[in-house]
């Protein structure tokens, strides 16, 4: 018990870090409407392999990063026009929206620490949520339904997303599968402009060194 209770206060100091992330997102979107061209990230994708993996440099990018056509996660998105900064501020809309609804698994943290469930009955109950999140973010848009149901199904084998117990192998403990849970893609974040504003939770998640 005092194990998963220390990990139940671990999660929500990332959701701490996942807020912080929304409300800054939100602030430089309302802030600069226009992206200037010199646009640059204070932290560079570019030093996170993990971030691309998924992405591309693309100076003609609005936040001079696209998705990588030969991604499996990402590379669906690959054909929008990340030129464009009318689809990128709605993209970036969308993407702050998401980590936002992820703080409903807070509420299914707390529930089930307040009924005394195990790691891995919480790990179990928020993988299922997040997959839940990741396909209701895409409910008036069928086409890109329809891209994250392929992209799954390329990497799981299967249109919903990872069962907890896939995670549960490739991470190997209950422990991991509940903090990977609260991990975004780093490089849709840096796509969308919100790298420098997620920072602190990748850091949190030790998705990246503390620098």
């Amino acid at each position: 018990m005092r194990k998963a209770l220390l990990y139940v206060a671990m999660i929500l100091i990332v959701i701490v870090c996942m807020c912080a992330c929304v409300t800054r997102g939100g602030r430089a979107e309302s802030s600069n409407a226009i992206v200037q061209e010199s646009f640059s990230y204070v932290h560079d994708p570019r030093q996170n392999a993990a971030a691309m993996a998924d992405i591309i440099e693309n100076p003609n990018a609005v936040y001079g990063f696209s998705p990588n056509p030969e991604s499996v996660r990402l590379g669906p998105y690959a054909e929008y026009d990340w030129t464009d900064p009318a689809f990128v501020a709605m993209a970036r809309e969308e993407r702050m929206a998401y980590h936002s609804s992820l703080r409903t698994m807070t509420d299914i943290l707390d529930a089930m620490q307040a009924e005394g469930a195990s790691v891995e009955e919480m790990a179990r109950a928020v993988s299922a949520e997040r997959n839940r999140l990741r396909l209701a973010t895409y409910a008036e848009d069928p086409k890109g339904l329809e891209e994250v149901k392929q992209s799954n199904l390329a990497k799981y084998g299967h249109e919903d997303g990872p069962t907890p117990d896939e995670l549960f192998e490739k991470y190997g403990s209950w422990e991991m599968v509940l903090q990977k849970a609260f991990s975004p893609n780093m490089g849709m974040d840096a796509c969308c402009g919100l790298y420098d504003d997620c920072y602190q939770l990748y850091v949190e998640l030790g998705c990246i060194g503390n620098p």
